[in-house]
């Protein structure tokens, strides 16, 4: 199976090619290039034909994910942005990001207008992928029926400034952690259940390291898989939260290797290791903690190892 890894998710102005330029060059997992919330009205249709030439013409190392954020599905952008965006970058697009789901609705309209323009285009059929934001009450309500809407559907994002001003809340850059750990866990919650990737909200503080390295442990030791970041400084702090640590890749290692031997010699579908059973189940996390090893060596250009 091929795990895909969404440490980071580095979000830039679709507006601005300077900064789609680092971004390509940076060391997130994933770049999205913003049509939404970091694009003005009056830039939108520009930004559309700028996003669309950064995706096809930009230098993409170390195999990260590209991706776009469209205007959400009840605003009159939506259409002109996935339309006109594949049409001059299709083959070049690994996700959409949709923001302000809040029903399964949403993504299926979504998924059969992706579906259309590959068929329109002759792009290879259910290789675009779809990341939901959780940015609404009517969303986190709805979450679960969201990420099992279509299988394009391939993380839940938690957008905390959208839900904050949703939810009424005074302020959401203060102790955010404990204040919002109920759509945290309900969001997280809902990914697992549905079998997709979770990414935490962004730390809107970007110069302040420390806070973005607390608030990336806060997030992986919940269990979250990766987290947003709007400027490269905080990529370093993110990946170095939701990396695993050499004790826990050696462990990976022997489980995988134990289990598969297993399976080889006897047809064994769950063993003891120590003290501790281990099925298909226990492998995936397992073999996640592998692939995300993999992508720091493919980014450094070195073996994985054994």
């Amino acid at each position: 199976m091929t795990y895909q890894v969404r440490r980071s998710e580095l979000i830039c102005p679709g507006h601005s090619m300077k900064m789609m330029e680092k971004a390509a060059a940076s060391e997130a997992d994933e770049v999205i290039f913003d049509l939404e919330d970091a694009c003005a009205l009056s830039q939108k249709a520009k930004a559309r034909q700028e996003v669309a030439s950064a995706l096809a013409g930009l230098a993409f190392g170390g195999g990260k994910l590209r991706a776009f954020r469209v205007n959400a599905v009840d605003t009159p952008f939506c259409f002109r942005d996935v339309w006109e965006v594949l049409q001059m970058a299709g083959k070049h697009v690994d996700a959409i990001v949709l923001p302000k789901v809040n029903q399964a609705a949403d993504i299926h309209f979504l998924s059969k207008l992706v579906e259309q323009v590959e068929a329109d285009l002759g792009l290879v059929r259910g290789k675009i992928q779809i990341e939901a934001q959780i940015e609404t009450a009517l969303g986190l309500h709805n979450a679960y029926e969201i990420a099992k809407a279509s299988p394009r559907v391939r993380s839940l994002i938690f957008g905390i400034a959208d839900f904050a001003g949703d939810w009424g809340a005074r302020n959401f850059k203060e102790d955010a952690q404990r204040l919002f750990y109920f759509p945290r866990a309900h969001m997280l919650n809902a990914a697992r259940a549905a079998g997709v990737d979770a990414i935490d909200s962004v730390t809107v503080q970007f110069r302040d390291t420390a806070l973005v390295e607390h608030d990336s442990k806060e997030a992986a030791q919940m269990g979250y898989d990766g987290k947003w970041a709007i400027h490269p400084s905080q990529l370093a702090p993110i990946h170095s939260a939701f990396t695993p640590s050499e004790a826990e890749l050696e462990r990976a290692r022997s489980i995988v290797k134990a289990y598969r031997q297993a399976d080889i010699e006897s047809g064994t579908g769950a063993i003891v290791i120590g003290d501790e059973m281990v099925d298909a189940a226990t492998l995936k996390v397992e073999e996640k903690k592998l692939a995300i090893w993999e992508r720091i060596c493919a980014l450094a250009n070195v073996s994985s190892g054994p």
